[in-house]
């Protein structure tokens, strides 16, 4: 199989409801002296769930030049049925030979004592921050060298924190959430990190799994994500007033995402997606190639903007990728 996919969490969210999520900074800031471009770049650390996971173990190799993901062999064990935007960001808009350490775990929550993921097991990204990334890069000798100023990190997780949770109390849920989620950025602060980049959540509300929902369900979903989306921006405003010396990167994937929901042909990588709101369950589990055909789907699996009832295919992630290298290249836009 091409590409591992990583069990399904639960996760609804609709974009029936009017109310937006406050839209991403667009603005250029001046970069702080922490900040060596793009193409100055060397290592990255990345955090969060399915969307983001290549299945890397930190105990196992390490990037290196000629090997940047470390492991497993690229494109690693991903829920995008090929690489995803990861992948995509390391080793095609990449401005220089970047060392990507990817801590991201397929379910995980900011916390599981805040949201319990599908398996105990998982992950979170307080786990992943707390449990593999200080004792590892932040030790007196650490595994890898990093400084300040060739190193961005970057989390893209809240997916499985609204899926898991959008029934309850959210204003009090998502306090208590962010309130772990700054924390761990302070620690990471603490540590010497510098270059931030934070992803929102996508319209996930519009996946097969989503759309399964009641109209009213939908709608309370949709409720949470834009609350989530909202309390992003204002964490990252924070902790840019905060520690002026923070160059922040916010990456608006419920925008792009939107776009190829609505209109494929909004970017050519993604033109050839011709169904949108549906998946082949003979595709669900991933396939040998990316562009397989099985007669029961009617289309390629590559043509299909859910590989599941909650992963986009490939196609998407090279989309966000590309877009992530844009705002990379053009500066940090929270001030």
């Amino acid at each position: 199989m091409l590409s591992s996919v990583l069990p399904l969490i639960a996760v609804a969210l609709s974009i029936s409801s009017s109310a937006r999520a406050a839209p991403i900074q667009e603005a250029i800031c001046s970069a702080t002296s922490a900040w060596p471009g793009w193409c100055g770049i060397k290592h990255a650390f990345i955090f969060g769930d399915s969307y983001s996971t290549t299945g890397f173990n930190v105990s196992l190799t390490q990037p290196t030049p000629t090997n940047p993901f470390g492991n497993p062999t690229y494109p690693g064990y991903t829920a995008a049925n090929g690489p995803n935007w990861v992948d995509y960001l390391t080793v095609k808009y990449n401005a220089s030979t970047l060392l990507t350490y990817n801590l991201a775990y397929g379910g995980a929550t900011i916390d599981s004592a805040l949201v319990a993921p599908y398996l105990p097991t998982v992950s979170s990204v307080a786990q992943q921050i707390e449990n593999e990334w200080f004792p590892a890069y932040a030790a007196q000798d650490p595994v890898a060298t990093w400084s300040s100023s060739d190193t961005l990190f970057a989390i893209f997780d809240g997916i499985n924190d609204v899926g898991n949770s959008w029934w309850k109390n959210n204003t009090a849920m998502n306090n208590a959430i962010f309130a772990v989620y700054r924390g761990l950025v302070d620690e990471l602060y603490q540590a010497g990190a510098r270059n931030f980049a934070f992803l929102n959540v996508p319209p996930v509300d519009r996946s097969p799994l989503g759309l399964a929902n009641s109209g009213l369900d939908q709608a309370t979903e949709h409720m949470d994500i834009v609350a989530w989306n909202n309390a992003l921006m204002k964490m990252a405003q924070s902790m840019k007033t905060a520690n002026p010396d923070v160059n922040i990167f916010t990456l608006d994937t419920f925008k792009f995402f939107t776009q190829v929901l609505d209109n494929p042909a909004s970017y050519p990588q993604t033109a050839l997606y011709k169904n949108v709101t549906g998946y082949c369950t003979a595709y669900a589990n991933g396939t040998p190639t990316k562009d397989y055909f099985n007669a029961t789907c009617t289309i390629p699996v590559n043509q299909y903007f859910w590989l599941n009832s909650l992963h986009p295919t490939y196609p998407m992630h090279d989309v966000l990728a590309e877009q992530v290298a844009l705002q990379l290249a053009a500066g940090p836009n929270v001030c």
